[in-house]
């Protein structure tokens, strides 16, 4: 299995090549060069695994280049019931993502029951130990350099604490993000763990990374690697979850199941369109944005248009105040007929503050058979959404989770299983939940007073030339 840069100006790598790397030379995103396929009898062989024996089943059709013990080892390793034991009561951590039935054909999936409470647990503790595995074999070291709006700076930084030959610089938005997000990561302590508040928001952190991995030499002499959702390794492993859900809400291959996906930067829901593209009987992949409605108004309009940092809003759900969702390449690069020169002439607008219109190409008529549709959620909305969902079901769910569900409920017609990607469990956005519900959400005993731990953090202006020199004194 190879991999291609949706910018096609980078030479097919292997996925050891690209794990470490984030974006190819070239700017682009990597794909392979096709999808694995799944037929129906692999589907029906698929039923009934453990959480581990799917994904081994699956990251084998993309990994060719680890030993096929060693692969499963490392999976074996990843998705335990310990590390995932943040259930809800009656739920068993052994089933890693289990699903909670919500009413009929209405579902959660659960995805939040790792180490720092967030769906982005699902992939990054798997790419912590792919990491260090990598780079214990090839007798390297890297530094990773990521953006976060909240949930992918802690998920990454307590998968890849104290690992060997790896370094932490998390970038994130100051005073943007909620406390409890704050507190995971600031107050983490290790000495390879490096947390970056920078004055802007989460576009102004991903541009300084993007500036920073389009620096080859830079990148090449300090082994800048990533781990935000561009790396390839992230969207392969929560193409996981995708099968397990569907399997756990169907009886037989001939059923088809919706997926609402709380959408900031499309990794979650690229995902799932690899997942239907792989054969995974999949009805609708409904995009719910918050008020950032890019996104919606792509796949309402045809016209991709980012708004840019001083018009991109601070919401309630803050891990989807994204206004340049930079997966969205992934699904255009499919979208165009993988058409590589058309894809590098639509992102050089974007990439100078440019947008797009696919309408007039006529590939907007082509979403349809991808299964997309969209959607989006206001504060108000979400707020009404916890109430209801607390009050029919009694069920607490976080703000993010509250926009899926709201925008699936628009697309719900009772009789195809509808499954709701949960994001974080309602823990994380404590402020919120009392504003919905007049009370505290529960959580984890071990992570009570979190907020009132020391924090180490360093305050930087959004600017790729200090956080380069950052990352020179940090290494030296």
């Amino acid at each position: 299995m190879k991999y291609i840069s949706t910018r096609g100006q980078s030479p097919a790598q292997s996925f050891s090549q690209i794990l470490l790397g984030g974006l190819a030379p070239d700017g682009g995103l990597y794909l392979p060069e096709s999808y694995p396929q799944f037929t129906d009898a692999d589907l029906t062989a698929m039923r009934g695994l453990s959480y581990a024996d799917l994904a081994f089943s699956i990251l084998s059709r993309f990994v060719d280049d680890i030993p096929t013990e060693d692969l499963k080892a490392i999976i074996d390793k990843t998705y335990r019931a310990d590390v995932y034991a943040y259930t809800r009561k009656g739920q068993s951590a052994a089933d890693i993502t289990p699903t909670l039935k919500l009413e009929g054909n209405l579902y959660l999936l659960s995805l939040s029951n790792g180490p720092t409470l967030a769906f982005k647990d699902m992939a990054m503790q798997l790419l912590g130990n792919l990491f260090e595995y990598v780079l214990t074999k090839e007798g390297k070291t890297t530094n990773i350099l990521g953006a976060t709006s909240g949930d992918t700076g802690s998920a990454a930084e307590y998968a890849m604490r104290g690992k060997k030959g790896i370094r932490v610089f998390m970038l994130s938005p100051h005073k943007k993000m909620s406390r409890f997000q704050t507190a995971q990561m600031f107050s983490l302590q290790d000495e390879n763990i490096y947390n970056i508040a920078v004055n802007g928001v989460f576009d102004d952190c991903q541009d300084m990374v993007k500036a920073v991995s389009n620096d080859a030499a830079f990148k090449a002499q300090y082994k800048i690697g990533a781990v935000n959702s561009i790396n390839w390794g992230r969207i392969v492993a929560q193409v996981v979850y995708y099968f397990k859900g569907y399997f756990a809400v169907t009886q037989n291959n001939a059923q088809k199941v919706s997926f609402s996906v709380p959408s900031g930067n499309f990794g979650n829901v690229c995902a799932g369109h690899i997942a239907r593209m792989m054969g995974l009987p999949i009805d609708k992949l409904i995009v719910a944005t918050n008020e950032n409605d890019v996104l919606d108004e792509f796949f309402k309009t045809g016209v991709y248009s980012p708004r840019g940092s001083a018009k991109t809003y601070h919401t309630s759900s803050p891990s989807m105040d994204i206004s340049k969702a930079s997966n969205f390449e992934r699904f255009v690069f499919d979208l165009v007929g993988r058409d590589s020169e058309k894809t590098r002439a639509l992102w050089s607008k974007v990439d100078n503050g440019g947008s797009f219109d696919l309408k007039a190409d006529g590939y907007f008529a082509k979403i349809a058979d991808y299964g997309f549709v969209s959607g989006s959620s206001s504060h108000a909305n979400r707020m009404q959404t916890i109430r209801d969902t607390a009050a029919k079901y009694d069920v607490v769910i976080d703000t993010h989770t509250a926009d899926g569900l709201k925008v699936a409920l628009a697309y719900f017609d009772k009789k195809t299983p509808m499954v709701v990607l949960e994001t974080a469990l309602a823990a994380k956005f404590e402020d919120s939940i009392v504003e919905a519900l007049g009370h505290a959400p529960e959580r984890p005993a071990a992570l009570n007073g979190i907020e009132d731990l020391p924090q180490k953090f360093t305050v930087m202006d959004a600017d790729s030339a200090a956080i380069k020199q950052f990352i020179v004194e940090k290494t030296s």
